[in-house]
């Protein structure tokens, strides 16, 4: 039996605290397939003018834009099983033997525009068009890796499905999602960039110490980030999806429907949304993340039911909803997970790597809450990225991580810089540029100039870089080759290879 009364009173307490705390808030709405049932709210749209965040405040919707993105390929009937290359006269030519599907469900190994061109040096500050970013993704060398062989969080594929939809469609993406939203009376439109004025929209916040900041993205947000809307208009959109009302008939089944690996194995991420479970309920949803906005929204389809948390702060989203939605189904929330480990680990070879605490795990970068499977083992609530690890032994975690069997081993303390690794490297393709120093620092690309970082030595001739950026933070590995290049990847951009220009360099 579905619990609104505590449902509503855990929105309340999440609510209250950012009330208490006289900084930014965010909006908490359930709703079940008739509409909105309950709301809760709390905090300030714009702390500088005292302006309260309320369930009808426009926020900027983040990565849950992208099943609205898939919902309209979907309705248009564009086929999603064809190759990039056929669909989109400029796709560029490293993605273009890659299908809209694999594109769209993060198995097509495409470079994430942002981490790539970070690892290049341009900021996600910068002001950057569709157009320019387009031109710069035809640069790209090569994938990431085999498509269908990793699930590998990446913006690119959704940038290029807009991009496919209106040559298929001869219209504005802007202007499909006005039709859209208009037939089903939704105040959720599309923005361009930062610079789109949207009326009433919360002004995004970081924390820096004591103090609140405001984010910037300078991008251009595409398909896969662009929408903004409030908390009461994206429930009244789900709801309308749990209903399969038109014009919404029939797309959510499509959407949710389960996708696989090349090797036939299940992947949890679909079309814009992640399958998962809670106790016996199966959940379906996604979250969404820019700078200085966190949210995230989960509907449980059997039951008919759903709830959207969104929030102009750059805080975890994904557990606050589940607290809601556990509360409303009657649910334990999965508990801590058992003999967790702690630090910094590494496979024998390659770039992968991960660091454990606080019941979390980055890997490469990438950030999932881990529980407990329920057999000894861990697993993600995935956000984005489905982890099960199990630990094997004191001091190594095995298991699946995006698909993809990893073994990790836990780094020794004072690993020393491999002494390969010091010089001056450029890459062989887009001629980005590191300096790495006999003392353990480096400069990499930044903004026209550079940015200086202490790396941390792994072993193997492998190296981390840190690379803050307001409430961010990009992490990515340096790791010799057999033949002496030297290549860089993070998670989501793993394209950079570099040759030596100069031997190792002094501090």
């Amino acid at each position: 039996m579905l619990d609104w009364s505590g449902a509503r009173n855990e929105a309340a307490v999440i609510a209250e605290a950012w009330t208490r705390e006289g900084g930014p808030g965010g909006a908490i709405v359930l709703f079940d397939r008739d509409g909105i049932r309950e709301v809760a709210s709390g905090g300030f749209a714009a702390i500088e003018h005292r302006l309260p965040f309320t369930p009808d405040t426009p926020n900027r919707l983040a990565s849950i834009s992208k099943h609205i993105c898939a919902a309209m390929l979907l309705r248009a009937g564009v086929p999603l099983d064809e190759p990039l290359g056929k669909l989109l006269t400029e796709a560029p030519p490293a993605l273009a033997a890659v299908p809209l599907a694999r594109a769209l469900d993060m198995t097509g190994a495409l470079p994430d525009t942002m981490e790539a061109f970070w690892q290049q040096g341009v900021p996600f500050t910068a002001s950057l068009g569709a157009d320019e970013i387009l031109a710069r993704a035809q640069l790209f060398p090569a994938l990431n890796a085999e498509p269908g062989t990793e699930m590998a969080y990446s913006n690119t594929g959704w940038r290029l499905a807009q991009a496919v939809l209106d040559q298929h469609s001869g219209e504005s993406y802007a202007r499909l999602v006005d039709g859209l939203m208009g037939a089903l009376g939704l105040p959720i439109r599309f923005a361009r960039d930062e610079s789109e004025v949207i009326d009433g929209l919360a002004a995004g916040y970081w924390r820096e110490g004591d103090a609140w900041r405001r984010g910037r993205y300078g991008f251009n947000f595409s398909g896969s980030g662009g929408m903004a809307g409030s908390a009461a208009a994206l429930a009244r959109w789900a709801s309308n999806l749990l209903a399969g009302r038109e014009p919404l008939a029939g797309l959510l089944e499509r959407l949710a429907a389960p996708r696989t690996f090349a090797d036939g194995s299940a992947s949890v991420y679909r079309l814009g949304l992640v399958a998962s479970t809670l106790g016996e309920d199966a959940l379906i949803g996604h979250g969404g993340s820019l700078p200085g906005y966190r949210n995230h929204f989960l509907m449980a389809p059997e039951k008919g039911v759903g709830v959207v948390l969104l929030s102009n702060r750059e805080e975890e989203a994904l557990w606050p909803a589940l607290r809601v939605l556990a509360a409303l189904l009657g649910q334990s929330l999965p508990p801590p997970a058992d003999e967790m480990p702690d630090g910094l680990f590494a496979a024998e070879e390659g770039p992968f790597w991960a660091e454990f605490g606080a019941s979390a795990i980055s890997f490469m970068g990438g950030y999932e809450k881990l529980v407990s499977d329920g057999s000894g083992g861990m697993r993600s609530l995935p956000a984005y990225l489905d982890i099960r690890l199990r630990r094997s032994g004191a001091d190594a975690v095995e298991g699946l991580i995006g698909g993809v069997a990893r073994r990790l081993i836990r780094v020794p303390d004072a690993v020393p810089l491999d002494p390969r690794l010091p010089g001056r490297w450029r890459d062989r393709n887009l001629g980005t540029e590191i300096l790495i120093r006999g003392d353990g620092s480096a400069r990499l690309p930044w903004a026209g100039s550079g940015i200086e970082t202490a790396l941390t030595p792994l072993p193997s001739g492998r190296a981390l870089a840190d690379l803050p950026h307001g409430p961010w933070r990009h992490r990515p590995c340096l790791w010799l080759q057999p033949d002496g290049s030297l290549r860089l990847a993070g998670h989501r951009s793993r394209i950079l290879h570099f040759d030596r220009v100069t031997e190792g360099a002094t501090p």
